[in-house]
């Protein structure tokens, strides 16, 4: 699996069952309630047919909670190396150039500044583009 399909699994599986209704125990009586505001859904030519049903991933909201479980201060929201840390991969060097390999980088990789930077832009937007909700202040 590829470096980013491994961040996409981490990420936009990550509460794949806890986001699927949980059947109603036998014996209990369901009460009508409010109305429920439909999922978001939104598709994009990446998704491809039939996402239009697939509800959006709030990707702030998902690695803020596990920022939250992580002892280390993380700064995800601006740092590929930290995102990577904190879904649980290998952050070297070697994996963000192969990485930036997968993403189509053409700038120099001996500059690993400005690859990160660009990086993590294109993380987010990728993940923007495949079911995640990812705010504008994260891909700037």
């Amino acid at each position: 699996m590829s470096i980013l399909g491994r961040i996409f699994d981490k990420i936009l599986h990550r509460n794949t069952q806890a986001a699927q209704p949980s059947a109603p125990q036998a014996g209990a009586t369901q009460t009508p309630s409010a109305p429920q505001p439909q999922a978001q859904a939104q598709t994009s030519p990446a998704m491809g047919a039939g996402a239009a049903t697939m509800q959006r991933v709030d990707i702030e909201k998902v690695l803020d909670d596990m920022a939250q479980k992580n002892p280390q201060k993380l700064n995800w929201r601006t740092s590929i190396v930290d995102l990577m840390k904190l879904v649980g991969m290998e952050s070297s060097l070697a994996e963000r150039k192969e990485l930036a390999d997968e993403l189509g980088y053409t700038g120099d990789k001996g500059d690993s500044a400005a690859m990160n930077i660009w990086l993590h832009k294109q993380v987010m937007k990728k993940l923007e583009e495949n079911g995640g909700k990812v705010p504008a202040s994260l891909m700037d």
